[in-house]
């Protein structure tokens, strides 16, 4: 099976006299698969999103992430592969906000070595898709919400990424805003884009995900359906 994700026996630990805030946890998630995952408050999800992402270490266990088991690279190798294969978008957006529109867009695809032609042609692409081309020109301090987090999810598929990340995507947002959020995610993922949404929202995660997985104090509830990796 084509696993983007596969979680191999992970732990995550920030006191070693305590038990683990998260795992052991196997889990897999395959090619253009939406995964939710949801839980109450300290449950483990945002754990679970930073070892994917690279941005933390487990303690225990292996994390593969398109082929390669991230936990191994070195940092400078990690923000390499994370700039290249994982897109991120947050809660509350994290625009910079001296640059415009279609600056922050491109920035990943400029750090990771993408020409400025290039670069332009696929930001003009996704502001296209998402409604936001006549933004382009404008600073996110300028925008709605709804609008900066459109902005943000067209930063992270800036790359073409093989993993979309979405860490609370509408927790910011007001309900029409978070409608929109809710249909791009959707219409992602029926074009086939592998996607893991972090989210306190059940029927966010009905509406966009092709599973759900709860946790409870970093453990997977009894009813969650987690693929084990094979």
């Amino acid at each position: 099976m084509n696993h983007v994700i596969e979680l191999e026996g992970v732990a995550k630990r920030y006191d070693s006299a305590r038990a683990p805030v998260l795992g052991p946890l196997t889990l897999g998630v395959t090619r253009g698969e939406a995964l939710a995952v949801t839980g109450p408050s300290g449950s483990g999800k945002s754990t679970l999103l930073n070892l994917v992402a690279g941005l933390d270490r487990p303690t225990d266990g292996a994390v593969i992430v398109a082929g390669r088991r991230i936990d191994r690279l070195s940092e400078h190798a990690l923000a390499r592969f994370r700039r290249a294969h994982i897109g991120m978008a947050f809660q509350f957006f994290n625009l910079l906000d001296d640059l415009s529109v279609t600056d922050n867009i491109q920035l990943p695809a400029r750090l990771t070595g993408t020409g400025r032609r290039a670069a332009a042609a696929r930001a003009d692409e996704l502001m296209e898709m998402l409604g936001i081309q006549k933004h382009a020109r404008a600073y996110p301090g300028r925008l709605s919400g709804g609008e900066r987090q459109r902005v943000g999810f067209a930063r992270a598929l800036i790359n073409r990424p093989a993993l979309l990340l979405a860490d609370e995507p509408t927790g910011a947002l007001d309900t029409a805003s978070g409608h929109d959020v809710r249909d791009l995610l959707m219409d992602l993922h029926r074009g086939g884009q592998t996607i893991v949404l972090v989210t306190h929202d059940l029927a966010l995660a009905e509406a966009c995900a092709s599973r759900t997985i709860h946790l409870v104090d970093g453990h997977l509830a009894p009813d969650s359906s987690a693929q084990a990796v094979r």
